[in-house]
């Protein structure tokens, strides 16, 4: 007997034929012995639609009450999914945040969990009983509810699963694992059976949605081993675990890109200590997250060029912020461009062999594909290119390191 968490995401369970669906792979593994915890996301589009009744509300709304709102989804996904595993002769529970309960700060509409207190449910697993909860939920020290951010609730699982010292956390979806790189752009594009917890955290966080970056964070940290499979087909999907499971390691993994980047670029900035401080600051408390920094070297010893990536959504906060500092921070111009996408290679085996950054530079220059940023980590190298080379781009990298699927 084993003791697993069943994460179904929004498509999982968009209606009541997936939701029996997904019960019904529940049920199975109920039949097997194992105890079970279900997470459940709110029903495909729920989520949107709440986020749009708040804001038609009001533009500023009380983020303790957008939580109250926004949350209500997996609450009506969690009471579905108990009512149709009763129904199947599964008995069942559903389990909101606050009645576990899942303790977090009181960050609302991004809220971290800090606690989860499983003793009961545990204690219900013994009368042979599946808990069923909502996803995305918390409660703050003040008793209210609060959310997790987009995609949290594959936090919740991911957290439940290191509470309750789970065997592994499936997490089911509309894809049946992670690919060497987007399937629907690159046609020979592999599934993994096997990603280690460092790579996925870097294909998340450099724009694959496969997993929400917090949870494969939280899944590292407390080595919970997550499975990453299809609701819709009957086929293994990919596991993520420690390096150490993994007997031989590619040199690249996958090939991640991002669309949301947008580049500014400052014209002739005082290149003097302290003026990146003064750039970035007022960015940073503008909420405003800096992605890929470079800074030109000028033939003036006094004037440089500084070129930094910003999310395209925050292209026109971040212009209004510099533009009205503009005398202060004292550069000549600035200059954006929102068409612009960055591809990552990602692989832990970069760690033990030189090269892969030219062999990346080579196969994208073959292609007559421009570089216009760069910046590396211990298992990644990433590149700003313009946005029309994109699936170029992709292919050409994804033959170049040998991942094409035979």
């Amino acid at each position: 007997m084993a003791r697993i968490v069943m994460k179904f995401g929004g498509t999982s369970v968009a209606d009541l034929e997936r939701i029996r669906r997904a019960a019904a792979r529940v049920k199975v593994e109920v039949e097997r012995g194992n105890e079970v915890a279900v997470v459940v996301s709110a029903m495909a589009g729920v989520t949107n639609s709440m986020v749009k009744l708040v804001r038609d509300a009001a533009n500023l709304a009380d983020l303790r009450e957008y939580d109250v709102v926004v949350s209500s989804g997996e609450q009506v996904t969690s009471g579905l999914m108990a009512i149709v595993l009763q129904s199947m002769g599964v008995p069942a529970r559903s389990w909101m945040g606050w009645q576990i309960p899942i303790r977090s700060d009181d960050a609302h509409g991004s809220a971290r969990i800090e606690e989860i207190d499983v003793q009961d449910m545990v204690r219900r697993f013994g009368e042979g009983q599946v808990a069923v909860v909502a996803g995305f939920q918390g409660i703050d020290p003040q008793g209210r509810i609060t959310t997790l951010g987009r995609g949290g609730s594959d936090t919740s699982a991911v957290a439940l699963a290191a509470a309750l010292q789970a065997e592994r956390c499936d997490i089911y979806t509309d894809v049946d694992g992670v690919y060497t790189t987007d399937p629907r752009i690159v046609a020979k594009a592999r599934k993994l059976d096997r990603i280690t917890y460092e790579e996925m955290l870097e294909m998340a966080s450099q724009g694959a949605k496969v997993l929400q970056t917090r949870s494969v964070e939280m899944a590292m940290k407390h080595h919970v081993r997550v499975q990453v499979l299809s609701s819709f087909e009957e086929s293994p999907g990919t596991l993520v675990v420690d390096e150490d499971e993994i007997v031989e390691q590619a040199l690249v993994s996958g090939i991640a890109y991002s669309r949301d980047e947008a580049k500014i670029t400052l014209l002739r900035v005082p290149d003097q200590p302290g003026v990146a401080a003064k750039i970035f600051g007022p960015l940073s408390q503008a909420a405003i997250n800096v992605d890929m920094i470079v800074q030109n070297v000028s033939a003036e010893t006094e004037r440089t060029d500084l070129t930094f990536t910003v999310s395209r959504a925050d292209l026109e906060r971040a212009e209004q912020v510099l533009r009205e500092r503009q005398a202060e921070l004292g550069f000549d111009e600035i200059l954006s461009d929102p068409n612009v996408v960055k591809v990552s290679v990602i692989g832990v085996g970069m760690r033990s062999h030189a090269g892969v950054a030219q062999q990346m530079f080579t196969a994208l220059a073959e292609r007559g594909i421009n570089i216009q940023v760069i910046s590396t980590s211990e298992i990644k190298v990433s590149v700003l290119i313009a946005e029309e080379y994109t699936e170029l781009a992709l292919r050409g990298l994804h033959t170049a390191y040998g991942l094409d699927a035979a």
